[in-house]
């Protein structure tokens, strides 16, 4: 066990040491918020990966293989829809057209240049969507951190989650989004080496994969139930219709885009494209992997999402353990310094309709991470969920508001003003309706109706003739 406290202290210090060095990087807005424009194909690449998955990919993914069983296999395709989508469709268009426009966040780039009447509008109704859905995800975020600290170092889980949301708030109100692009690429490269070693080692320790194969194979369960945890054919469906609407949320996550909206040179966009789809491939494959064979070493574990810390601990030596605790908060905090990051900029930036850049506002944007992170605090101890519901709520929320949206601005050029707070407004409203309102297979409703409504009215407003 000492060994790795002493591991997780070491990685800590690196991440607080990263976030000091990224300090001196930073003098102004573009540069806290977009690194100066200035990133590289594997730190953008990594970064954008590492701050899309959260711990959602590490213990969201594993859990529900635990859980599911085989139907968990689907996550795999829909998520890899999104990087695809991403790097292929988004990036480069994003690339250029942010330049274009010299945005420097998702919302100020749907806003249009100075001087359009819907700017104001947009921008502020873009950071209350913000401000809002990371509320709910940077809390799963913390939540899970105080879950690994807690199982870790076996301390009070409230005295965990605020021990773990401290050091990101320490790094990414020294060094903004170098700090966060730095950390990031470190994490996802500790993420994907986790995402192998361990599920390998848990493959073995079964005794392979026939026995893997065969302990999915439920005796007296249809066809459709085995493979969708359905019962008939037509909810078979919808279940995996509605998990491939995850993959199409990706364009919509403000703290994924600018990633692409960063990077240096255009020309670099292949190489970063290969680096982050490899990446996914690795990270879900080997989390949905080790969540089945969890299934046959720890099959009385009472919280499926804790199956990554039990099997590190079972089958691995503490410093390697200690690397897999690591690494759980990698992909914690990856995403919590990216959202933290985004939601700063959405007040200090957005809501100042992105006036230029002043001593008081990266002030005032330090002051925003540190408000925004005491309410996720605040909400993972007072109202804790399950990590993958929590995460998908907030993921769908985003992906609904902006992401019907910006495929439109970016496919067919400028929508006109009301259509653009009407496709904005309606998409994410009408997500938070249908998450408290309905239950379908796959969350088919939740994920395609809003995203749906919002394209149309999108779509409708970027005709020349409307």
């Amino acid at each position: 066990m000492s060994v790795l406290i002493a591991t997780l202290i070491m990685y800590q210090l690196l991440l607080l040491s990263i976030g000091w060095w990224a300090s001196k990087r930073t003098t102004d807005n573009e540069d806290f918020y977009l690194g100066g424009r200035k990133l590289g194909a594997a730190v953008a690449a990594l970064s954008a990966s590492a701050s899309s998955s959260s711990a959602w990919s590490l213990l969201g993914v594993s859990g529900a293989a635990y859980a599911w069983g085989l139907p968990a296999i689907w996550l795999i395709p829909s998520t890899l829809l999104g990087f695809i989508i991403n790097w292929y469709w988004v990036a480069p268009r994003m690339w250029q057209q942010s330049r274009d426009n010299n945005a420097l966040t998702l919302t100020e780039f749907l806003a249009g240049p100075h001087g359009d009447p819907a700017r104001k509008a947009i921008m502020r109704i873009g950071a209350a969507v913000i401000l809002f859905s990371f509320t709910f995800y940077v809390a799963a975020q913390f939540q899970a951190a105080g879950h690994t600290f807690a199982s870790a170092l076996h301390i009070d889980p409230v005295t965990a989650i605020v021990l773990g949301a401290t050091i990101v708030l320490a790094y990414v109100m020294l060094g903004g989004f170098w700090a966060a692009s730095i950390t990031d690429t470190l994490q996802g490269i500790l993420m994907a080496l986790s995402a192998v070693l361990l599920p390998v080692t848990a493959l073995i320790a079964i005794g392979g994969p026939g026995v893997l194969l065969a302990s999915l194979d439920v005796d007296g369960l249809s066809t459709i139930t085995l493979w969708t945890r359905q019962e008939s054919l037509a909810a078979g469906i919808g279940f995996v219709i509605g998990l491939a609407g995850i993959g199409l949320g990706y364009p919509g996550q403000p703290h994924v885009v600018n990633r692409f909206m960063a990077m240096e040179d255009r020309k670099a966009i292949p190489t970063a494209r290969l680096i982050a789809i490899t990446w996914a491939v690795i990270i879900y494959t080997g989390m949905v992997v080790l969540g089945w064979c969890g299934r046959v070493l720890v099959s009385a574990l009472g919280d499926g999402e804790q199956v990554l810390f039990a099997l590190a601990t079972l089958l691995l030596p503490s410093v390697l353990a200690g690397i897999m605790v690591s690494a759980i908060l990698s992909a914690i905090m990856s995403t919590a310094d990216s959202q933290l990051l985004v939601a700063a900029s959405s007040v200090s930036h957005d809501m100042r309709n992105g006036k230029t850049a002043t001593r008081e506002s990266l002030k005032l944007a330090r002051w925003i991470v540190l408000l925004i992170g005491i309410a996720a605090i605040s909400l993972a101890i007072i109202s804790p969920q399950a990590i993958f519901s929590r995460v998908l709520f907030a993921w769908q929320a985003l992906a609904a508001a902006f992401g019907p949206l910006l495929i439109i601005t970016l496919w067919r050029g400028p929508v006109l003003p009301n259509w653009r707070i009407a496709a904005m407004s309606s998409g994410f409203v009408l997500t938070v309706i249908l998450s408290w309102t309905t239950d379908t297979p796959g969350d088919i409703a939740e994920r395609y109706i809003p995203m749906l409504v919002a394209l149309g009215l999108a779509w409708w407003g970027s005709r020349k003739d409307t």
